[in-house]
């Protein structure tokens, strides 16, 4: 720790003299120790991939969930603390449901990330409260199109085409920028997506049961793929 840090790291509403809330950035490690994440806008939705990272061969994976619905049209994959992703995901649900029923619609990606980040926000602002220990891809479709956004313990956004969160995200990032394309198909998408997955969790073949995957499409609700349709995709990126 720098000298002087520590009269600065011990209340989240304290400012350092060079503009620094050191709670927020221990959130962000807290973020870049998370599972592997990525997600990917493909021709007509978006597709979200998680490695669960099981830890001993008595987990049951399907006890790990890192991806979640939060509307019909709109999804999340975590990154970071998973309590605290259930939190944030528990509130999104209540703004969507309260954005039916006051206006007999569905909620708008944007708006509803950007409440989200809102309430993230605040808990970086008072005293008493720690910030939430995790990142969020938000994944969704409306009137406006598909959406992809990252988005970050100090309540900030970033819109995608192609991200990343958590461990092996630099690693992540440098696949897609070569060879993420516009337009591409849901199956192309999922499998750029596994390949990346794949090298940044330098495993030699990935565990179908240890891989979680989510789509969302125009026309079609937000699902998560059963094991059977995650094993052939896991197939073919093991074999290429």
């Amino acid at each position: 720790m720098q000298p002087g840090q520590m009269a600065y790291d011990r209340a989240i509403t304290v400012f350092s003299p060079d503009g620094r809330l050191f709670q927020v950035e221990y959130a962000r490690e807290a973020v870049k120790r998370g599972t592997t994440t990525v997600g990917l806008k493909f021709k007509d939705g978006v597709v979200l991939i998680v490695d669960k990272r099981i830890a001993s061969r008595l987990m049951e994976p399907k006890s790990i969930e890192k991806i979640f619905q939060i509307d019909h049209h709109i999804g999340c994959a975590t990154s970071g603390l998973v309590a605290d992703a259930r939190i944030l995901v528990d509130q999104a649900r209540v703004l969507a449901q309260i954005n039916k029923i006051t206006y007999d619609e569905r909620a708008g990606v944007e708006d509803l990330v950007k409440r989200i980040c809102d309430y993230k926000q605040n808990y970086t602002q008072y005293g008493g409260v720690r910030p939430f220990g995790t990142a969020l891809l938000v994944a969704g479709v409306d009137d406006q199109g598909e959406h992809l956004f990252e988005t970050d313990p100090s309540g900030a956004l970033v819109s995608y085409k192609a991200g990343s969160i958590g461990a092996g995200r630099n690693v992540v990032m440098e696949v897609f920028e070569e060879d993420y394309q516009e337009g591409m198909s849901m199956e192309d998408a999922v499998t750029l997506g596994l390949k990346a997955l794949k090298k940044a969790t330098e495993e030699e073949k990935l565990n179908p049961k240890a891989v979680e995957i989510g789509v969302v499409r125009h026309g079609d609700n937000f699902r998560r793929l059963d094991e059977s349709e995650v094993e052939t995709f896991i197939a073919k990126v093991n074999q290429g």
